[in-house]
């Protein structure tokens, strides 16, 4: 059985293992420096999902908690020490080659392996901790430390990713600084990059504009840096690019002004039918739709299309597009009611059971709200919240 020796307990302490041992416990402190570790192994699997990996383009904790799951992994007397801990299965895998043999690996070793320099202060210091890609903007990024309320943005980052799939958000080339604002999404270093807020504008010495921001990295980390950094680390970075706002096209306006071309209207029903569902919440139920023809030839023959529910129906509200895409547009507005959508079922005229999509239980006022603010261009900081019936602010 492997003994531990005074380097392996400094390597533990090193990679952010507590020293001392419980009170009470009967275990050495070693002992319980080794299970202190892998419950942080395993606390990182139970938020992620999967184990932890190597790779540059992996933030330092992550790295940090796959060296230390292969060392245990390694060493037999560590294994028998947590495998009744083991419910997750995380001693099954295999020690990749790229670790040297762990019983011989002393600490400096073991930071060459992450590339850090031995000399560096405590690992879990972010700011000292820096991947290639960053060390390389070292000058344009600010030091970047863990987000401890990374849980409020995580759904931001996995809706504008949404959003690029489906073509409501394109990325573009950076051009100016006049793009940093807050609410605005980037890539750099090959990471999402969210402007969280930004601070009172400045004056430099050399007479130039500046603000502190607050930055979150879709990797977990975030980062207080200036707003001239950013700008120099998108310039700098040949594959850096802002995220366009989800809008539906240059222009959405109720006015139409000179040179501009009609391309279709908004329209807002209420359903006539009497489906027990929308009887029971008629001034509730609502279709939100988006054509290119006039409204009331649209809604012709209602009553035949399960569509419109096989009932007749009433405008409520329309509102003039110009200049726009249809499709984006209407699309954007169901991904913002979706928390509303009727599920209901309908026959047709044939008996055969129809879905309608387009049918969402919300109140007028939040749709109209909601057509305001895709006008005035700060939708993308609000939800539907299906609890108040309100437009709510996405972080909050």
């Amino acid at each position: 059985m492997a003994n531990f020796t005074d380097e392996d307990d400094a390597l533990l302490e090193e990679l952010g293992v507590e020293v001392e041992a419980k009170k009470g416990s009967s275990r050495t402190p070693r002992e319980e420096r080794i299970i202190a570790g892998f419950e942080e192994v395993q606390r990182f699997v139970e938020q992620r999902g999967r184990a932890p990996q190597h790779g540059e383009e992996r933030d330092i904790f992550e790295r940090l908690y796959a060296v230390r799951l292969e060392r245990i992994r390694a060493l037999q007397e560590c294994r028998e020490l947590v495998e009744p801990l083991d419910h997750q299965g995380l001693l099954g895998g295999t020690v990749q080659a790229s670790i040297t043999d762990p019983e011989e690996l002393d600490d400096d070793a073991l930071l060459a392996e992450l590339g850090i320099e031995a000399s560096a202060p405590p690992i879990t210091e972010l700011k000292h901790v820096r991947s290639s890609a960053e060390k390389k903007a070292a000058e344009e990024i600010a030091s970047r430390e863990r987000c401890e309320d990374f849980e409020k943005f995580r759904p931001l980052f996995e809706q504008v990713q949404k959003e690029l799939d489906t073509g409501l958000r394109e990325t573009r080339p950076f051009e100016m600084k006049a793009e940093i604002e807050q609410g605005r999404f980037f890539i750099v270093g090959g990471q999402k990059a969210y402007v969280a807020s930004k601070g009172e504008i400045t004056i430099t010495d050399q007479g130039r504009t500046d603000a502190r921001l607050r930055v979150i990295f879709d990797n977990g980390t975030e980062s207080n840096m200036l707003m001239r950094s950013l700008q120099r680390a998108l310039n700098k970075d040949e594959a850096g690019r802002r995220i366009t706002d989800p809008t539906a096209g240059p222009l959405f306006s109720d006015q139409r002004i000179d040179g501009d071309e009609a391309s279709g209207t908004i329209y807002v029903l209420r359903s006539k039918s009497d489906h027990p569902i929308v009887a029971e919440n008629r001034v509730l139920v609502h279709k939100i739709g988006v054509t290119n023809m006039n409204v009331e030839k649209r809604i012709a023959g209602a009553h035949l299309q399960p569509t419109f529910l096989m009932a007749n129906v009433e405008v409520i509200a329309t509102y003039e597009l110009y200049n726009i895409n249809r499709t984006k547009l209407e699309n954007l507005i169901h991904r913002i009611f979706d928390p509303a959508r009727l599920d209901i079922e309908i026959k047709d005229r044939f008996g055969n059971p129809v879905v309608p999509r387009e049918w969402f239980l919300v109140p007028f006022s939040a749709i109209d709200e909601a057509v305001a603010k895709i006008k005035d261009g700060t939708i993308t900081a609000f939800k539907y919240d299906p609890s108040s019936a309100t437009l709510v602010n996405r972080v909050g």
